[in-house]
């Protein structure tokens, strides 16, 4: 459960700390998750008292000056509220590569060929520009599953043994090409040597008159 205290630093200014854990079931084992929870919970609070919260370990840590009570009880029942639903905060690109230990481009693949399910999109404004972009989240209950059941293993595996079946189908395909070739210049050749000579009249009359076999 949630905790209030208050605490003395060096300068002996009374400070109210008040902390949130966060269970293994809403970061999934994941620090880049809980800073991606921490800034998702700061975007919801009034921009005055936002850098009051921040993060510690696998908890949330809510600090202001003993002065601040009324704005301190205020903040702390904002964030409660905004923890409840928290387990169902989509995830984010960056997360899932984190959780599942997956690399950008695996992600990608992943993504196209439908093993790893979209979420939906999401768009956000780049800090500082006017540029958007548009990311996949993904159902933190579905990258659960796969973590659980060792998704990602299976998949590996079956990467690899696709890409040693393409590999031995473009070896085939290059040694029939080459066989092919092999096979068009030997009918040019034979082809060339039925032909007359380049210059010589008669040429025609003296193969049909068998003097050539």
């Amino acid at each position: 459960m949630p905790k209030t205290k208050t605490k003395k630093k060096e300068s002996d200014d009374p400070e109210l700390i008040r902390e949130w854990p966060l269970p293994v079931t809403v970061t999934l084992g994941s620090a880049i998750r809980v800073k991606g929870i921490l800034q998702e919970i700061r975007a919801r609070l009034p921009s005055a008292v936002r850098k009051s919260l921040d993060m510690q370990a696998n908890a949330l840590t809510l600090i202001m000056p003993e002065t601040s009570k009324t704005a301190f009880r205020a903040t702390s029942t904002a964030i409660s509220t905004a923890l409840t639903d928290i387990a169902n905060l989509p995830i984010i690109p960056r997360e899932i590569e984190d959780i599942l230990t997956i690399t950008a481009s695996e992600r990608k693949r992943w993504l196209d060929d439908g093993r790893l399910p979209s979420a939906g999109t999401r768009t956000v404004r780049l800090q500082g520009r006017a540029r958007k972009i548009t990311f996949h989240v993904f159902d933190p209950r579905v990258v659960e599953d796969l973590l659980d059941r060792a998704a990602v293993d299976e998949w590996r595996e079956e990467d690899a043994a696709a890409k040693a079946e393409n590999r031995r189908r473009a070896a085939y395909q290059a040694k029939l090409t080459r066989s092919l070739k092999k096979q068009e210049k030997a009918g040019r050749t034979e082809q060339n040597a039925d032909e007359p000579p380049p210059g010589l009249s008669g040429w025609e009359e003296f193969r049909n008159d068998g003097l050539l076999r």
